[in-house]
């Protein structure tokens, strides 16, 4: 398919109804918002990302997906920062009327998600649509959602998602994916269906059959962006790793560092938590519910009538990553983390999850070390 074709993918989406999310180049990052036609994608940007460094750059190729995680998730799609549950109002006889809130879900087409972002979709989807105490919302929104994924050629400093068997190539769950080539051969993208939901959009579209070339192109690229990987995380069981160092020293370094901002919860793809907020108008005569993200970063997380339950830094700290790389494995039965690297990047300090990994995984060799001799 060429850049014409994804043009006109676009508009066929848009024209089943959809409302057509995408990656667009806006105040000097790579963003999610609503896109009209092909050229709102970011064609000719890449991104230069370290811990707690984003800068967009300019690319000769004119790849419209040679760019790494930006700072929002597809959960702000499907799982909103922050939504109205019910309203209330009193009558005239001072009795009170409760409406809850039932508004027709969205519908609408993800195009550009990356693999580790498709791999944190799975992740939602089993916290919140999988278990005995389903969301109604989020299921709302995610049934109705159509997928075109975009597998990842050009990873960047920060990602890990090989660590974390999450990319660069895409896994299940799409109904579209995309490799984006650039060659002396042109500009185009091998697709692929995988839903048929996917198979009767792409009937719409322009496209033709793959030739061999641009087969073993996409094939090759996505597997030397396997080998270009910024980070790793220790090649060990993390659930233990993470079990065995409860009393590390590391935890007390890295609490030196980190402000408890809650930025890593809040960039993250697989973050679920929320609070309630109820709000009331001057007369007192309406009031509403609302659902917002909360962080466990957040000293009122866990607050109880005698104070909050992780009243230290290093507690927090603490919570949030062996949460993320170990027990979300006894909840949910797989890791928390998809290693995009979005808790790198927009760390206002530059903590790096994969750095303390690895230095738990020291201290722990050198005590156990220490206990042979």
């Amino acid at each position: 398919m060429g850049k014409d074709g994804l043009d006109a993918l676009i508009g066929v989406l848009a024209g089943r109804g959809r409302t057509v999310i995408g990656p667009t180049a806006r105040d000097g990052a790579i963003v999610l918002a609503e896109i009209s036609r092909g050229d709102d994608l970011p064609y000719g940007w890449g991104v230069e990302l370290e811990a707690g460094h984003y800068r967009l750059r300019p690319r000769a190729d004119g790849a419209a997906f040679a760019h790494s995680a930006g700072p929002q998730g597809w959960k702000r799609f499907l799982h909103p920062p922050r939504e109205r549950q019910w309203t209330a109002d009193r009558t005239p006889d001072g009795q009170w009327v409760v409406a809850e809130d039932a508004v027709t879900p969205p519908s609408y087409a993800f195009v550009g998600v990356r693999p580790c972002d498709l791999r944190a979709i799975a992740v939602q989807d089993r916290v919140l649509a999988g278990g005995p105490y389903t969301d109604r919302a989020y299921r709302g929104r995610r049934e109705r959602a159509f997928v075109v994924a975009a597998e990842c050629t050009e990873p960047g400093a920060t990602c890990f998602c090989v660590s974390m068997g999450a990319g660069p190539a895409v896994g299940e769950g799409y109904d579209l994916a995309l490799t984006e080539v650039v060659d002396e051969y042109g500009h185009r993208f091998l697709v692929r269906a995988g839903s048929e939901a996917g198979e009767s959009v792409l009937a719409d579209v322009p496209h033709r059959p793959a030739d061999a070339t641009t087969w073993t192109t996409a094939r090759e690229s996505v597997e030397a962006a396997a080998g270009r990987m910024g980070r790793t995380m220790p090649e060990v069981d993390l659930r233990v790793l993470m079990r065995e160092t409860l009393s590390a020293e590391r935890w007390d370094e890295v609490a030196g560092r980190c402000l408890t901002c809650g930025n890593c919860t809040m960039v993250c793809p697989t973050c679920f938590c929320t609070t309630a907020e109820d709000i009331t108008d001057l007369t007192g005569d309406h009031a509403e519910r609302w659902r917002r993200w909360e962080s466990c970063f957040d000293l009122e997380f866990t607050h109880l009538p005698g104070g909050p339950v992780r009243a230290s830094s290093r507690s927090r700290y603490r919570q949030w990553a062996t949460h993320k790389l170990g027990t979300w494995y006894d909840q949910f039965g797989s890791s928390g983390c998809v290693g995009c690297g979005r808790c790198i990047v927009w760390c206002p300090v530059g903590i790096d999850i994969t750095e303390e990994a690895h230095a738990l995984n020291g201290e722990r060799e050198a005590a156990s070390q220490r206990e042979e001799r």
